[in-house]
């Protein structure tokens, strides 16, 4: 980790805190600290919007296709860095480095889209139904952006939001987690070296969020908030920016059904659950968490996926034949170990895992619960770690009322061999996303995001850049 800068990056020039505080950076496989990192505070933040209140104006008048040519460079620095960069986010967050390369490529392709999306920022024009005036429609950067990511995709939940960006004209402060600061300060120097001008990103490094964020959605002077995490913190920001009418783009939290009905092919069901549960250890947002399966093929489902999470290999991310890492933190273990526990006590069969290992680490194994109770806490949050629930249903309306019953909408799946009930069936679902017969939505190309608590606006697809362009309507009076 030695090359990795571990400095604030504030007006293209990497510095310490202005009070010389760091915090540490764990490696959740070992426990062991590898490496400490300027925690800004509440001056530093004061200089980041400074630095990216002042490079707006000349970044906004910027040619699209500069902005397009500093994304290309830096996806094909991206990919040329993917072994040095999935090291990395193995280190500080513990995927398996086979996800994390995967994670690289995801990433990348963000910027290489948004590269693409620069060129293509259009208006319009045309003559008002009284005739009296042409109407003329130009977009235009929403301004300076505060960015803040979370940590289970350090790397590609900052190109998602910064790629956009750069596309529009707008300059930004980037928060990445505390747990994985170490891939936002690698993309920023990236971008450095991919030509990107002084001040238009800025990567504060905090273990002080409260501190750094609040006052800078408060001020005024920040246009633009984008925000990944949970539905809580999401609900505090969006209180923070009502004051100065900030906009805001929320992906929030997930509790996603998972619905097997009793056409579906198995084999494609099973594939299709590994994918949409074990992802990054289930530490997604889109994380498969109720798996609802029809009565007459609930006990094979659960059999055949017990036997492929049973086949997982939990170990460091850095070792060879490791399918699944630790989490992210004890925290977190602690959570899946009480949610897990709670289900158990209320009649769950464990069919496999069920108990975290001993030594060091915040590994918990592949877990696999079956009938399980309704009324079991992990039935109404999200689980975040490798444990799938099993419920049996017995008819279509049942299945989309119970899959409905949450506050959150980001993702739902849908396996069955009917072309009709599939239709019928991703209709009715009260999401933003839904995987019909596969357990991965997840593309650049394609607009992310959910309904009801689950957020916000949209990222990636045509879309993503919407959220970062205003439009200006200019009258003109016709001759």
């Amino acid at each position: 980790m030695t090359d990795t800068p571990t400095q604030l990056f504030i007006g293209g020039a990497w510095a310490d805190a202005a009070d010389g505080a760091t915090m540490p950076v764990d490696d959740p496989a070992t426990g062991e600290i590898i490496a400490h990192v300027a925690d800004a505070g509440a001056k530093d933040a004061r200089l980041a919007e400074d630095a990216a209140v002042q490079a707006q104006e000349g970044w906004a008048r910027t040619a699209p296709r500069a902005r397009s040519e500093i994304l290309r460079r830096a996806y094909e620095i991206i990919l040329d860095r993917t072994d040095e960069l999935a090291h990395l986010m193995t280190a500080e967050m513990g995927k398996p480095l086979a996800e994390a390369r995967g994670e690289v490529a995801y990433a990348a392709e963000f910027f290489r889209w948004f590269s693409e999306e620069a060129v293509r920022i259009d208006g319009g024009a045309g003559i008002l139904p009284d005739g009296r005036n042409r109407m003329l429609l130009s977009r235009r950067p929403v301004g300076p952006c505060l960015l803040i990511t979370p940590w289970n995709f350090p790397l590609a939940m900052g190109t998602r939001k910064i790629g956009p960006a750069i596309a529009a004209g707008c300059t930004m402060i980037l928060k990445p987690a505390p747990q994985t600061p170490l891939s936002s300060l690698a993309l920023a120097e990236i971008l450095k070296e991919a030509g990107l001008p002084d001040g238009v990103l800025n990567v504060v490094t905090t273990s002080r969020a409260g501190e750094v964020c609040e006052p800078l959605l408060r001020g005024g002077r920040i246009r633009k908030l984008s925000f990944t995490g949970s539905t809580a913190v999401g609900q505090l920001l969006l209180a923070q920016s009502a004051q100065a009418v900030v906009r805001t783009s929320m992906e929030l939290g997930g509790n996603a059904p998972f619905i097997v009905f009793e056409d579906a092919d198995l084999d494609k069901a099973v594939d299709g659950a590994m994918l949409a549960k074990m992802r990054n250890m289930g530490e997604a947002c889109t994380a498969a968490n109720r798996f609802f399966v029809h009565r007459s093929v609930a006990a094979e489902f659960g059999r055949r996926l017990s036997e492929r999470m049973g086949a997982l290999v939990v170990g460091p991310g850095t070792r060879d034949g490791v399918d699944v890492g630790p989490l992210i933190d004890r925290t977190g273990r602690a959570k899946v170990e009480a949610l897990v526990a709670d289900a158990v006590e209320r009649g769950a069969q464990v069919l496999v895992g069920g108990r975290a290992p001993e030594g060091p680490g915040c590994f918990y194994p592949p877990t696999v619960l079956a009938d399980v109770d309704p009324g079991s806490r992990l039935m109404g949050t999200e689980i975040f770690g490798p444990v799938a629930a099993i419920l049996a249903f017995d008819d279509e309306d049942e299945v989309i009322r119970r899959a409905n019953d949450t506050p959150w909408g980001l993702v739902g799946y849908v396996f069955t061999e009917g072309l009709d009930r599939a239709l019928r069936v991703s209709e009715r679902l009260e999401v933003g996303m839904v995987g019909l017969n596969t357990g991965l939505v997840s593309n650049p190309a394609a607009p992310f995001g959910g309904v009801k608590q689950s957020g916000l606006g949209r990222e990636g697809g045509r879309v993503g850049i919407e959220e970062f362009l205003e439009y200006q309507y200019l009258a003109v009076p016709v001759s």
